[in-house]
């Protein structure tokens, strides 16, 4: 009997639809942290050549002053927009003087807790209130947590193809509310084998001492400088990490829209003790919007999070609820140190191929035990997951790594074919080829890499990590924008700051007021 993957994969297959799986949209944000010449945090403020961190749309900052976010358009194909990747970073090396991007998601050479600065975004209410977040969140994690850098990576589905899906499978209700639930069922077989991608992508097995100064961990020493995991993938993306107590009691489902959104709803408006103890206030100043779980929905460390564009008069959660889920943001993924952009196109094909087979294939309902199985999998994967023999569980029984990676491998391929046929190339059957290289041969995944120069060359993860931040850097400089290109950016600063300027000048009302507002979802675009 043809099971649910297949059958979809035919319909979707079929001439008349096969164009739909090009008109979906995908889009990058890549973090980088700005150091001097020596691999330092740069301490200097944003540049303001490069425009307003508060309003330039595709270079701003996210937690500190030093951490540079680069987002992309969204574009149907995803080379279209590592296109768009590259120009920013040429146009920015333009700007930088003699500092450089940090080429790895851990930092190293960080300076004491208080110096590490928190991103500004001028003194109107909106620019205070995402300051204002972010010292809640140097409060709540530290601030060595928040200057760890990632690749997020944004996908959807033509509208289209779910409306085809809905038809052929005779799904009652209205479209949107097939098309959300289709995007939570995505969610959950992300989080059913997510490891995998932390196998093949997770790149942070090592990290520096300072990183980790006066916290309790189980790391062993690879240098004076560097401590590491033998068999980690990402340590980005353990424990080490993206962690808090808080938010550890917080387990949103993701059986339903509804009840994701009543998850997070709860976190948004109930007190936690410690943060209570806190208070919003030091010294007559703000130091966070709130004592709650969280102090906004996007404050939840996530790997994979579901997502609507905000329009004015909306939260995240209320946009989501109104709307419907647009597209996904996947959050987990390592920046590759061996490539200028953090990320490249053959592995942005497989990722296309992954999310693919993720949102076709059956999804059933995910019990408290499977999203225990699921958490120990993604655990055992980052810290440990090139582990001769590794075992993880599936459905309550032990499978090896490899194993049950190459079954995923065969039931992706099948995606990765159907991209392939309506593109009329083998780009992603290529990619997934390279992929299944790594489950045969572990030495070929990049934290084995890393760790096998680190011990080759007898050199520390800082000293690594900034030559690879100099190859890259001068791979830029080497291809500068064109006129054409540096004119669009120059404009895009220029606008930005008016537009900074502008909401500066014609504010009304006191910052108290204004977070009162904010919190009761009374103002425009609340993204923070």
């Amino acid at each position: 009997m043809t099971d649910h993957y297949t059958r979809r994969l035919a319909l979707l297959g079929q001439e008349q639809h096969r164009g739909l799986l090009g008109q979906g949209l995908r889009g990058i944000e890549r973090e980088t942290l700005r150091v001097d010449a020596d691999g330092r945090l740069a301490l200097t403020p944003h540049p303001r050549a490069l425009g307003s961190a508060l309003t330039q749309p595709q270079i701003t900052t996210d937690y500190s002053e030093s951490l540079l976010e680069f987002i992309t358009p969204a574009e149907h194909d995803i080379a279209t927009a590592l296109t768009e990747l590259d120009t920013i970073h040429r146009f920015v090396y333009t700007k930088l003087g003699d500092e450089l991007l940090w080429s790895q998601s851990m930092p190293a050479h960080l300076p004491a807790e208080e110096q590490i600065p928190i991103a500004w975004y001028g003194t109107s209410h909106m620019g205070t209130l995402k300051h204002v977040y972010r010292r809640g969140l140097a409060l709540r994690y530290g601030k060595r947590m928040q200057c760890i850098a990632g690749i997020h990576y944004n996908y959807s589905l033509a509208e289209g193809v779910w409306q085809i899906l809905q038809q052929a499978e005779g799904a009652t209700g209205s479209a949107i509310h097939f098309q959300s639930e289709s995007y939570i069922a995505m969610v959950r077989n992300f989080r059913r084998y997510s490891w995998l991608l932390m196998y093949l992508f997770g790149a942070s097995p090592a990290l520096s001492k300072c990183f980790l100064d006066g916290r309790q961990h189980r790391l062993e020493e690879l240098d004076k400088d560097t401590l590491y995991l033998p068999y980690a993938t990402s340590l980005r993306m353990s424990d080490l990490g993206y962690t808090s107590e808080a938010q550890a009691r917080l387990t949103p489902q993701f059986n339903s829209l509804d009840s994701y959104i009543k998850s997070l709803a709860r976190a948004v408006s109930q007190p936690y003790p410690p943060y209570e103890a806190i208070g919003t206030h030091r010294n007559g100043e703000w130091v966070q919007i709130n004592t709650n779980i969280l102090q906004i929905e996007n404050e939840y460390y996530s790997t994979i999070r579901p997502k609507r564009v905000i329009n004015s008069g909306e939260r995240p959660i209320q946009a989501l609820s109104a709307r419907g889920v647009q597209y996904i943001e996947v959050r987990c993924m390592d920046i590759d140190p061996f490539e200028p952009m953090g990320i490249n196109l053959e592995t942005s094909r497989f990722l296309d191929a992954f999310l693919l087979f993720c949102a076709l294939d059956e999804s059933p309902l995910t019990s408290d035990e499977e999203s225990l199985e699921n958490t120990e999998n993604f655990n055992r994967a980052v810290k440990e997951g090139r582990r001769p023999g590794l075992q993880l569980q599936r459905d309550g029984n032990p499978i090896g790594l490899q194993a049950w990676g190459m079954e995923l491998m065969q039931r992706i391929g099948a995606a990765a074919e159907l991209l392939d046929a309506q593109r009329s190339d083998g780009a992603h059957a290529a990619s997934l080829a390279q992929q299944s290289r790594k489950l045969e041969s572990v030495e070929l995944t990049p934290s084995a890499k890393v760790l096998a120069i680190l011990r080759d060359n007898k050199e520390s993860f800082a000293s690594f990590a900034l030559r690879q931040s100099k190859v890259h850097a001068a791979y830029f400089l080497a291809h500068p924008p064109s006129l054409e290109e540096r004119n669009y950016y120059d404009t895009l600063a220029a606008t930005s700051l008016s537009e900074q300027e502008s909401l500066e000048r014609s504010q009304t009302g006191d910052f108290d007021t204004f977070v009162a507002a904010y919190r009761a979802s009374t103002l425009g675009n609340m993204s923070v």
